[in-house]
């Protein structure tokens, strides 16, 4: 078969098949941030969380500051922790640090994004616009994946249930 049909046959295998979802992976200076992803929340919900994972490729620190959609009124950075057998809620006033050569994992029961004064219920299958802003990669956009009501990862996803990588305790 001539390379030109193969690439045609292959093509359209995939476009039968379905190829795999990938998560979106966006770059920002030495940052990759990568399965970025919420949960739908019933109507008349005013929150939700932002989850994601980032890791520092380069030999510098950086720190992720702030957050903004136009979907929310305001986004914060928060961190969820175990204090005397008490699970705590804190927002994070003076950000998020990644260290280089570490992933930090925005997660459920650990550090995560609030999405307040939602201006629309968050629905399953929907990508939300969101931008991050970080002290030395600046601004980025990218999409939050809106899964399920009770999901407790991206899809495709390993369940964070039992990752605690970003909880102190």
């Amino acid at each position: 078969m001539k390379p030109v049909l193969q690439f045609f046959a292959c093509a359209a295998l995939f476009a039968l098949l379905g190829a795999p979802a990938h998560a979106q992976e966006v770059k920002a200076g030495d940052l990759v941030i990568t399965q970025a992803w919420s949960r739908a929340t019933p109507g008349g919900a005013k929150i939700a969380g932002g989850y994601l994972t980032i890791e520092n490729k380069g030999s510098a620190p950086d720190r992720l500051i702030s957050g903004s959609g136009d979907f929310a009124g305001k986004v914060e950075i928060h961190e969820m922790a175990m204090n005397n057998g008490v699970m705590t809620m804190r927002a994070l006033d003076k950000g998020l640090p990644i260290e280089p050569g570490k992933i930090v994992k925005l997660a459920p029961g650990g550090y995560h994004l609030m999405l307040m004064d939602l201006k629309n219920p968050l629905k399953q299958g929907e990508k939300v616009p969101l931008t991050l802003e970080f002290e030395k990669a600046g601004k980025v956009t990218l999409s939050l994946d809106v899964q399920g009501v009770g999901a407790q990862a991206p899809a495709g996803g390993a369940p964070s249930g039992h990752d605690h990588s970003g909880m102190k305790k």
